[in-house]
């Protein structure tokens, strides 16, 4: 063998043409690219489908339990009337009293109770012997918040009252008190609900020992 031969190049393999696909096969591939197409996008609707309802039913059981907004309370745990020591009852012109009711409001939700400005009233025999202001409060998130309510009673218009010597006599003197509180609940920026909560209670002044008895109270909730 020569040296030329040796330097000589090989010739390049040329493959034969491919035999023209018939209309079967043409089909057939057609058909299969289509199936194919097919088959990827129903596994993508899946998987869409399954990522929302997942999702819808964390947010329904999130609804229901976490992110469900419950009711505030208010309870009135005491009364407390500063000054009927000094009552003379032959005089009740010069005479101050104060009521002071030790309120808590619960807040059971994971959001905080943001309450406004609100009032409570006291009353003897439906008309309203004292006023008290309760401010703005916010209730944190599963606790409880505790206001005391103070109230200046007006002692001259009880005893206007046609019903104070009879009342007198018999050695009780029957109060009542209303307290509304409105405020509300926000949730994540998402969940929102205003909520107004009122309490009437009743209770009675013992003329002789000077104590609250037959407290009862009350209460209500209003969306």
């Amino acid at each position: 063998m020569t040296e030329e031969d040796q330097e000589k190049p090989l010739a390049p393999v040329i493959k034969p043409p491919l035999p023209p696909l018939t209309v079967d096969e043409e089909l057939s591939i057609e058909l299969s690219k289509k199936h194919k197409g097919f088959r990827n996008r129903t596994i993508c609707c899946g998987i869409i489908t399954a990522v929302i309802l997942i999702i819808s039913v964390v947010m329904l059981v999130l609804g229901f339990t976490v992110l469900h907004v419950k009711n505030p309370k208010i309870n009135m745990n005491s009364v407390t009337i500063i000054g009927l020591d000094r009552v003379n009852i032959t005089d009740l012109s010069n005479v101050n009293l104060t009521v002071v009711a030790d309120v808590s409001v619960k807040n059971p939700n994971v959001a905080a109770f943001k309450f406004e400005k609100s009032n409570s009233s006291l009353l003897y025999h439906g008309k309203v012997v004292g006023v008290a202001d309760i401010p703005v409060g916010i209730a944190k998130a599963r606790r409880t918040m505790r206001l005391n309510v103070t109230v200046d009673v007006m002692v001259a218009e009880i005893a206007r009252n046609q019903e104070f010597v009879s009342d007198l006599m018999a050695g009780m003197l029957p109060v009542e008190s209303y307290t509304k509180i409105h405020g509300r609940v926000k949730i994540l920026n998402i969940i929102k609900r205003h909520v107004t909560v009122t309490m009437d209670c009743s209770f009675s002044v013992n003329v002789t020992s000077r104590e609250i008895v037959n407290q009862t109270c009350k209460k209500h909730v209003s969306i």
